[in-house]
């Protein structure tokens, strides 16, 4: 028994898995972070669109 937790301790193979894990949920984050800044912005310009277009009607150039 003792021998198996000796051998455990030395494994490494798990420790990768769990590096991956951490960055994946990283770039994952990051990618929803964007995602919304980006969601945002696109919804204000076209707000912003909206009312300048609402605003030219029954003008005439």
């Amino acid at each position: 028994m003792l021998n198996f937790f000796k051998k455990f301790s030395r494994d490494e193979a798990g420790a990768v898995t769990v590096d991956w894990v951490v960055l994946t949920a990283a770039i994952v984050g990051l990618g929803v972070a964007i995602m919304t800044q980006v969601t945002t912005g696109a919804k204000t310009l076209a707000g912003d669109i909206s009312s300048d277009l609402s605003g030219q009607v029954g003008k005439t150039y």
